[in-house]
């Protein structure tokens, strides 16, 4: 079949899509009483008439609908001059907004012929006429109030009526004004109708405009659009729809096609693997790349947006955190968060292993920014800490020392900006030795610490023996004293238990020779775990004595996990070389506490709690010398049956067990030292998070 393009009526072609017409209508001639147009809107409306005659028309019905519509008074602005609702108008609206791959075609003793459709236009029953009923009704009423007032009444009924000035309308104003329904709307109703003639199906108008649908010239020449190759044919036909190519549904942030990423030039193609992996050798990214790819190029643009960590790319923290971006956890700007997370990849140049607590005393950050560091570049390993995720890099090292000098120098700069902005002590800045920093770093279990430092002990025996007997010759001279023998001195051999020694090494210093809590230097005196000299274990109790009496003359309630965190940020504040960096173990912290008068609360916590071994050990002080002491008590002895009480019962009962009426002033005083309140409840301090 020869297919031909016609074009007298190009953009000028419409389709009219009628609604089903009911019984009483017919969309002939005769029915057509009148039509106009908005050209720029492409609306049309149309004025069709209806069968009254027929059998399906409701007469009265119809009798009713202009009865409402006009009233009993018949003149020219009468909708239904006949009193019968004998027309119907029909609005239209467009039926697609792009109308380019539609055609009206005519075929014809073997030929199709093809218009090009300028629009489609869905025609709709219009209701206008039940709004001109409604405003004929409001009328009507109206006029019956009215009549119901006196003349007087009228003239008196003075309104008061308020005169406001214009204010200058700002562009942004009038933008939102532009963009409005009420402005369109407006719009669209300053455009004038034009009036247009019906033509029917039979007319000789009608055939001579039906002749334009067929194509004027059938030579080749005049159809050159026709002359294409067949892909070029089908391209012209069915040409890429620009809205279905926007529909297309966005592939989540953190997947990539690889096909679409090679498409990208290559800074782009790194900097995109880069934010997506966040740790990866030089040979994994060579590998992603594709074979063919420039290794001079590579490690030219990966120095832009990575930093060389142990022989493996880092991806750079302002690629992950943009200038004007802030942390989604604590709201702090990019500029802190890029600062703390270049203090963990500092750390881990230094060092395999990097402690969380140690990150947050030092950066002061949240501990869920914290925890996003470390989760972009190592593991977390039990009771070790964060190890860096991939191994050491010795190939990339060897084959490539001019970029590993290059990056060194950088990091000496990035250090030098730390030690400004975090106050870094000298000795936090030393780097670690160099079995730290070698490929395969000492890693030594908890078995094998216990048994280090018995053997170490065992050593010092006889040194220790030596000072004894010469402490005991000095002492004979004084009848006072007691003897001493090798009893009296405490060689702590701490067993293998269940009890983890308490992380205190983080604020020992960064790098004090110590490779997971133990000292490698052979020759060194230094404590391990609470294994002191002589004359060092007064000196760390009274230290340890005086922290917690202080801690708890404040608090009066803590949790040991608390008590942990408290200790912690404690050492922080200390000097290097203070003695209660020799290492103190949980056991130690919790003697210490029972010896200065505290106790522990049992609090029956509830079966199904989250909470921690460290945060079930409740210890409270029972006597802190004031007149609430009586108090306290009895509010402890309260929650060592209650994991919560209401306030009601507290008060009743402290009322009771003291004998007098206590005041609400007296009641706060010892609820705020020793519980919080939550939901209408009150519970022992640090219990409530469980």
């Amino acid at each position: 079949i020869d297919v031909f393009l016609a074009r007298s009526l190009l953009e000028k072609l419409y389709l009219f899509q009628y609604p089903i017409r009911p019984a009483s209508m017919t969309y002939d001639d005769v029915t057509h009483l009148s039509a106009k147009i908005k050209p720029k809107q492409q609306k049309v409306e149309l004025e069709m008439a209806i069968d009254t005659l027929n059998p399906n028309y409701c007469r009265s019905k119809g009798e009713q609908i202009a009865l409402n519509v006009d009233g009993t008074c018949t003149d020219e602005t009468s909708t239904y001059s006949s009193k019968l609702m004998d027309k119907q108008t029909f609005c239209s609206s467009q039926a697609a907004s792009n109308v380019s791959r539609y055609a009206a075609a005519v075929y014809k003793k073997g030929e199709l012929h093809l218009t090009p459709l300028h629009g489609i236009l869905q025609l709709r029953p219009s209701f206008t006429y039940l709004d001109k009923a409604d405003a004929k009704h409001r009328e009507r009423e109206a006029a019956n109030e009215g009549g119901d007032s006196s003349q007087d009444e009228a003239e008196d009924d003075v309104k008061q009526i308020t005169v406001r000035f214009s204010r200058p309308e700002t562009e942004q104003a009038r933008q939102r004004r532009v963009q409005s329904y009420e402005f369109l709307q407006k719009r669209q109703a300053e455009e004038h109708w034009v009036h247009l003639h019906y033509y029917g199906l039979k007319d000789s108008r009608s055939e001579h405009e039906r002749q334009y649908l067929f194509s004027q010239g059938h030579g080749l020449a005049e159809n050159t659009e026709l002359i294409k190759s067949p892909s070029e044919y089908l391209m012209m036909l069915m040409p890429p729809s620009i809205e279905e190519e926007n529909d297309k549904p966005v592939a989540p942030s953190n997947v990539l096609s690889m096909a679409q990423l090679r498409t990208l030039p290559l800074a782009d193609q790194i900097k995109i693997l880069m934010k997506n992996v966040k740790v990866m050798p030089f040979a994994n990214l060579m590998s992603l790349l594709g074979s063919g790819t420039d290794s001079t190029a590579v490690l030219r643009c990966i120095q832009q947006v990575a930093m060389l960590v142990q022989g493996n790319w880092v991806v750079k923290s302002d690629v992950l955190y943009p200038k004007d971006s802030s942390s989604p956890h604590s709201g702090v700007p990019a500029e802190v968060l890029c600062r703390g997370r270049d203090f963990v990849m500092w750390k881990f140049t230094q060092d395999r292993w990097v402690v969380r607590k140690e990150v947050a005393a030092v950066t002061k950050l949240c501990p869920e920014d914290v925890k996003d560091f470390l989760e972009h570049m190592s593991v977390a390993r039990i009771n070790k800490g964060w190890e860096f995720m991939l191994p050491y890099d010795e190939d990339f090292v060897k084959k490539h020392p001019d970029i590993v000098q290059r990056q060194h120098m950088l990091w000496m700069g990035i250090q030098a900006k730390l030690e400004k902005v975090y106050s870094l002590l000298k000795d936090h800045l030393t780097p670690k030795k160099q079995e730290a920093q070698s490929a395969h770093p000492l890693v030594v279990s908890g078995e094998q610490r216990v048994n280090m430092a018995k053997a170490k002990v065992k050593q010092n025996y006889g040194q220790l023996e030596k000072e004894i007997q010469k402490q005991k010759a000095e002492m004979k001279s004084s009848d006072s004293s007691a003897k001493m023998d090798v009893s009296n001195i405490r060689i702590k051999e701490e067993p293998v238990s269940d009890e983890e020694p308490m992380d205190a090494s983080a604020y020992e210093g960064m790098n004090n020779g110590v490779v997971n809590g133990l000292h490698t230097e052979e020759d060194s005196t230094d404590s391990l775990n609470g294994h002191l000299p002589g004359g060092c274990i007064d000196r760390v109790a009274q230290e340890l004595k005086a922290f917690v009496s202080s801690t708890f003359k404040k608090q009066f309630v803590l949790t040991l996990s608390e008590l942990k965190r408290l200790f912690n940020l404690h050492l922080a504040s200390l000097p290097p070389g203070h003695t209660l960096f020799s290492g103190i173990s949980d056991k130690m912290l919790q003697d210490m506490v029972l010896d200065t008068g505290c106790k522990q609360i049992l609090v029956p916590f509830p079966p199904q709690t989250a909470a921690s071994p460290d945060e079930l050990k409740v210890y409270a002080l029972w006597e802190a010398g004031d007149t609430y002491d009586q108090h306290r008590q009895v509010l402890l002895e309260i929650f060592s049956k209650n994991y919560r009480v209401r306030r009601n019962v507290i008060q009743s009962q402290l009322s009771q067990e003291c004998g007098e009426d206590l005041n609400k002033q007296e009641v706060d005083r010892v609820l705020k030292d020793c519980c919080v309140s939550y939901g209408g409840m009150w519970y022992l301090k640090g219990t409530v998070q469980s």
